[in-house]
């Protein structure tokens, strides 16, 4: 298997020199292996894989829950500050250091903490202080998809932990449920993806759920939603209260890796208002039509767009640690 060589995060707003960032991007120009723990720790890949397996089978969700924490992790990364994916949203708050799960995007709202946990105690039992939190949340990630009949794809591997966390990374970078398209295509932009990669990677909302303060304005308040759609959800999601009360983003299959999220955007059967401005109209109509059309382009291009982005600005070499408890820096 060939080697990949890491990306970082784009520099938005930022005049730099191709010298100067070079320099500031040279750590994750590092290269990252699929067969990075081949000799180090050669059952590491199966371990996580069986305890993902074993995640997903007790809790369909929980697959949808762990690629939400892969995402969360790598997308609030700040081209300045080298951070991405380095597993510091595992990080509990301390004296000290103030994590990243009291985000916005994050609070209430984040789980799988408990799985992250087991495989590394796993680990850590087979393979003392060589698998990292990061690579543990990058391939977790790769097989709750696989669990839920979604594709299969190389990862690279050798990302180390962050010794930090940003709280305001988190708060800023994340994009959220009330975007539209513009600033959509702007937040992915931001991080070196097309509007076709963004499209690909909200096609990951065919599995897990949301909750209702995420789409109360959307159900409320919005015109382009499915009559029928909209007055079913409603009965879960009253106009105050319940805000955590949760409904399946897709609808129609919503544990299984398939296409149907983007059948339900042409419906108006979108969950989230992010989710329907992908399908009213402007430039990501043709895309939407594309993946009915053709599930494998799907698959094919979200697996692609999931490996760029578990490259997005990862530690490597001697920078970062390699924790022995997720939660904590060593």
């Amino acid at each position: 298997m060939g080697s990949y060589h890491a990306g970082s995060c784009t520099a938005t707003n930022i005049k730099i020199s191709f010298s100067l960032f070079l320099l500031l991007v040279g750590v994750a120009s590092a290269q990252l292996s699929p067969t990075f723990y081949s000799t180090s720790c050669p059952n590491a890949l199966s371990t996580i894989k069986s305890a993902v397996a074993s995640a997903v089978s007790s809790e369909a969700r929980m697959g949808a829950s762990l690629l939400r924490l892969h995402f969360h992790d790598c997308f609030r990364c700040e081209f300045y500050m080298k951070q991405g994916c380095d597993a510091s949203v595992l990080l509990d708050d301390t004296a000290s250091l103030t994590g990243e799960k009291t985000a916005g995007p994050n609070a209430n709202s984040l789980r799988g903490f408990d799985v992250i946990d087991t495989i590394k105690t796993q680990l850590e039992s087979l393979c003392p202080k060589v698998v990292s939190c990061a690579d543990i949340l990058t391939v977790a990630a790769r097989y709750s998809i696989v669990a839920l009949g979604g594709p299969t794809y190389t990862v690279p591997l050798g990302r180390r932990d962050a010794t930090t966390a940003s709280l305001s990374a988190a708060n800023s970078n994340i994009p959220g449920p009330q975007l539209n398209l513009a600033a959509l295509i702007s937040a992915f932009s931001n991080k070196g993806f097309t509007a076709r990669e963004m499209v690909a990677l909200s096609g990951s909302h065919t599995i897990g759920q949301a909750r209702c303060t995420t789409f109360r304005n959307r159900l409320y308040n919005e015109a382009n939603i499915n009559a029928s759609f909209a007055a079913s959800v409603k009965s879960q999601c009253p106009s105050s209260g319940g805000d955590n009360t949760l409904s399946p983003l897709d609808v129609t299959s919503p544990t299984s890796f398939d296409n149907a999220y983007f059948r339900n955007l042409v419906s108006q059967k979108g969950l989230l208002h992010s989710d329907q401005q992908l399908y009213s109209g402007g430039s990501t109509n043709t895309i939407v039509d594309a993946y009915i059309s053709n599930t494998g382009t799907f698959r094919a291009d979200f697996a692609n767009a999931m490996k760029k982005m578990g490259n997005l600005s990862p530690l490597t070499g001697t920078n970062g640690q390699i924790r022995t408890n997720c939660r904590k820096v060593n």
